[in-house]
């Protein structure tokens, strides 16, 4: 059984920094791409930012030049620095990872969500 566990969330002023982290933990033979993902009161799901195994990122729009996603694929997680935080980046945040587990078969992992709120 593989499990994704966030931390980092909080309460931060407009202007204000958070650091998110996720573990991947159980049985875990191979982690592919892994990634952050937001949901907003009243709004879809959206993508924030994704890391492949070899590095290469990708974000979304609204939060380049602030945001900075890392792993390290020795401890299995995955991190989001958040710089310049805008009552906009507002929502839960959620980890993803694609995971090769025990049956040596890929799938979709999801954390159970961290809340990120800015506010002044």
């Amino acid at each position: 059984q593989v499990q994704l566990v966030e931390s980092g969330g909080g309460l931060v002023q407009p202007g204000g920094s958070l650091r998110l982290s996720c573990a991947a933990s159980g049985s875990i033979f191979r982690t592919n791409s892994m990634g952050w993902y937001r949901q907003a009161p009243g709004k879809q799901r959206e993508l924030v930012a994704t890391i492949s195994a070899e590095d290469t990122t990708n974000y979304t729009d609204s939060v380049k030049g602030r945001f900075t996603i890392s792993r390290d694929n020795a401890k299995n997680t995955v991190s989001l620095q958040m710089n310049s935080l805008k009552p906009e980046d507002t929502g839960v945040y959620y980890c993803k990872a694609q995971i090769m587990g025990a049956r040596f078969s890929w799938k979709d992992y999801w954390g159970q969500g961290t809340q990120v709120t800015v506010s002044s």
